[in-house]
């Protein structure tokens, strides 16, 4: 198994599904944030629907504090909302403003169909099923943006237009909650599942979220270059 700062939970996950986790962190409009070729109308595009994203993520994230079963868990759970509403959602009102798009005009956005798509269904999985089902379909944002910012903040060309972008999810505030998140993910997995989770009988149907949830992400990266 690779290793992973965000736990060993995430990182048997990520193993499960390589390509379409590869394709997700290394998609063309990733690749554009990095070496700057991006189309700015693109990069907009993508941030305006992002926003839209995170009010749900922030709402699903909140659920989690519903469907929390220790103290502990319903604190991580917060403190992810705290972040979201808070601070990464600040980052896509700053850059919009300076160019010409107001919060109000953020929040009332029409939502594109893999922005649908993707949000429903990870409150589906949230409603339908547990903790554990939840954290599954809202592990491949956390975690890969994470990675994806790690890796950019080391090789992203010197003038490239998106280095806040890139800032955001490399810096220690980022990081730091997703090793919070990843610790959460795994003690959740233990108290459900026991010591050895892969051996669990839901563990397949875990993976098949994680996985889901993954190829959804890069349907929105898709979508994002759409906007050029």
């Amino acid at each position: 198994m690779t290793k992973s700062i965000y736990g060993e939970t995430f990182a048997l996950w990520r193993d499960g599904c390589p390509e379409p986790w590869h394709a997700y962190t290394h998609h063309a409009f990733v690749e554009g944030l990095r070496d700057g070729t991006l189309p700015r109308r693109a990069f907009l595009h993508y941030l305006v629907q992002d926003y839209v994203f995170l009010v749900h993520f922030a709402r699903a994230w909140s659920l989690a504090v519903v469907k929390s079963e220790t103290l502990d868990e319903m604190r991580y759970a917060a403190r992810t909302v705290d972040a979201l509403v808070n601070h990464e959602m600040a980052l896509h009102v700053k850059t919009c403003a300076a160019e010409g798009i107001d919060e109000a005009t953020l929040f009332a956005a029409r939502e594109e169909f893999e922005n649908l798509a993707y949000t429903r269904y990870v409150m589906d999985a949230g409603l339908q099923g547990d903790l554990l089902d939840l954290l599954a379909a809202l592990a491949p944002c956390c975690f890969g943006y994470g990675e994806i910012g790690t890796r950019l903040a080391a090789t992203a060309a010197p003038d490239t237009p998106y280095g806040d972008w890139i800032t955001t999810y490399a810096d220690a505030g980022y990081q730091d909650a997703m090793r919070s998140v990843g610790a959460l993910l795994d003690a959740a997995v233990a108290r459900r599942l026991g010591p050895d989770p892969s051996a669990s009988v839901r563990w397949p149907q875990l993976q098949t979220r994680f996985t889901t949830a993954t190829r959804l992400e890069i349907g929105f990266w898709d979508m994002g270059l759409r906007g050029k």
